[in-house]
């Protein structure tokens, strides 16, 4: 008899919400000098019409309903992570920090920024090496995006269309339904579309296929991709993990293996999770 998969740190419940407005701290005159302090450096001029006008939404305002809402339960949360690629409007402190107050269990809370799409991958997988330590068995990963950008990017960027956050309660869970989060250098999209080709034959038939950014790999995809579900669209960041969110109560029911990928062909960066079936 084979031995039963050791347990894993499995994504249980997601919730998503879209947010209209804005929040009043894109009026704090802090947020000036904060984005000011960011961009100096790099000779960027800021958007001064948006900083007047006041345009923007806070994530802590956008996820702490969300998390209210996920962790109705009340059992404690080990962990937060609070990942973005579109820079917060909170120029104080920082938001993760502030969302912990909204989760039981005071969880230990940190902030991850900097490496585009792929962050939310790099989110998970963090949570998953917690809970290989012994000291997370329940985590929590928010993803979070607003539409605006209070300063001139270098190269032309694509921001979302609407406010979003998505939240990932992660729990442990046994059979082998745990998550694995890989992620390698590369730009090339055939060398991604091989990449993952792999992946999806390696999870076997029936597998559920979500594609990201930078993976619209066309009609010569090949069948493993085959009815995959696309991100989202107009939500470079969160529009997988929406996808996801949407996918993953029947994916649970049908006891499907799931993958999702995303390709951040502006830093290189290609990301998969594996969902495990379960028992």
């Amino acid at each position: 008899m084979a031995a039963a998969a050791a347990p894993g740190l499995g994504i249980t419940r997601a919730v998503t919400g879209y947010f209209d407005g804005r929040s009043e701290t894109s009026l704090d005159p802090d947020l000036r000098v904060f984005v000011s302090d960011l961009a100096r450096p790099y000779g960027l001029p800021l958007r001064e019409d948006l900083l007047v006008e006041g345009v923007g939404h806070s994530y802590e305002e956008m996820a702490e309903g969300l998390l209210r809402e996920a962790l109705a339960d009340g059992r404690p949360v080990d962990l937060l992570i609070l990942a973005f690629d579109t820079p917060d409007v909170r120029p104080a402190a920082p938001s993760s920090l502030a969302l912990s107050r909204s989760c039981p269990g005071e969880p230990l809370s940190f902030a991850l920024c900097d490496q585009g799409t792929a962050a939310a991958f790099s989110a998970l997988r963090i949570a998953a090496e917690y809970h290989r330590t012994g000291a997370c068995r329940r985590a929590v990963v928010v993803l979070a995006e607003q539409t605006t950008l209070h300063h001139h990017p270098h190269v032309p960027v694509e921001l979302p269309e609407r406010h979003c956050a998505v939240v990932l309660v992660c729990e442990e869970v046994d059979g082998g339904g745990g998550l694995a989060v890989r992620q390698q250098s590369t730009a090339d999209a055939e060398l991604a579309a091989k990449t993952v080709r792999a992946e999806v034959q390696e999870l076997g038939a029936g597998a559920s296929v979500l594609l990201g950014a930078g993976l619209d790999f066309g009609p010569e995809a090949g069948p493993e991709f085959d009815g995959a579900t696309a991100a989202t669209p107009g939500q470079p960041f969160t529009g997988l993990w929406s996808a996801l969110a949407e996918q993953l109560p029947a994916w649970r029911a049908d006891g499907r293996p799931l993958l999702a990928a995303g390709l951040d062909r502006r830093l290189g960066i290609l990301s998969t999770l594996t969902l495990g079936a379960g028992p």
